[in-house]
């Protein structure tokens, strides 16, 4: 481990970051599009310095291989000697042998250092899902009651879970009402049954995450974690700005499966 095990967290570390961003887009699970560059000179750059790594220690190999030549030669040519002072050559023999086998010695347990870059490189976790969601208080921007910009022309209009979301608790122009709307998310559901399309807000990774999620009514639950774009229309809920607007609602016209996004997250 103490030769080989650096350069072998290197190249997996460093093939593990290049299989997730460049021959893959799973990055998008943990981090910003934008942090894609990044990632992919990070990749390079570990494997390069493990390939560095490699020959350096392959260099450092040679002399010793010299060294133990000669050392054969010497000990062929001191033999008879030595047979003559059996006593102090079993002492050499057991000092030799400590320094091969002991001064070389390293913990085989220090390969489990390799076990999370190659579970990264071989199993890469998933996006955040409900659990997270479920795990975040209702913590809402300190937005103030004002009159939002209207909505495009045409329905159902697509709209992320955060603008139905801040149209619905602090819009006093009301610009949802009467407009059917098109909400993409994953299901999450309660103690008490209710569920909701979800989603998850990140302003640069997956650290960060919050949630926003709108409550369905009137449409048959999926199974937790599913994909599904609801259509439906606002229902009024409490007073615009308070914790009775909150979650806002949608009646559900139709409820469909769809399969996960390769981006899962919103933008904050």
């Amino acid at each position: 481990m103490r030769r080989y095990g650096p350069t072998v967290l290197l190249l997996l570390t460093g093939a593990a970051t290049l299989r997730i961003s460049l021959f893959s887009e799973l990055y998008l699970r943990y981090v910003q599009a934008g942090l894609w560059p990044y990632l992919v000179v990070s990749g390079f750059l570990l494997v390069l310095l493990a390939v560095a790594a490699a020959v350096a220690g392959r260099a450092e190999q040679e002399p010793h291989a010299e060294q133990g030549q000669h050392a054969e030669h010497d000990e062929h040519a001191g033999r008879d000697q030595q047979r003559e002072h059996g006593e102090h050559d079993e002492c050499d023999d057991d000092s030799d042998a400590h320094d091969q086998h002991g001064g070389h010695h390293s913990p085989r347990i220090a390969w489990l250092l390799t076990l999370p870059a190659l579970a990264l490189l071989l199993f890469p976790p998933p996006a955040l899902g409900s659990y997270s969601a479920e795990r975040e208080a209702a913590q809402r921007a300190a937005q103030g009651v004002g009159r939002f910009p209207a909505l495009p022309s045409g329905d159902p209009v697509e709209l992320t879970l955060a603008e139905f979301s801040s149209r619905a608790i602090y819009d006093s122009g009301r610009s949802l009402a009467g407009r059917t709307v098109a909400l993409t998310g994953f299901v999450t559901r309660d103690d008490g049954g209710t569920w909701y399309v979800t989603r998850l807000l990140v302003a640069c990774c997956a650290a960060d995450a919050t949630t926003s999620k709108v409550e369905v009514r009137g449409g048959e639950a999926p199974p937790v974690d599913s994909w599904v774009t609801v259509t439906g229309t606002w229902r009024p809920r409490g007073a615009l700005g308070t914790d009775a607007a909150w979650p806002p609602v949608v009646d559900a016209g139709a409820v469909r499966r769809v399969e996960q996004p390769a981006d899962p997250y919103e933008k904050r």
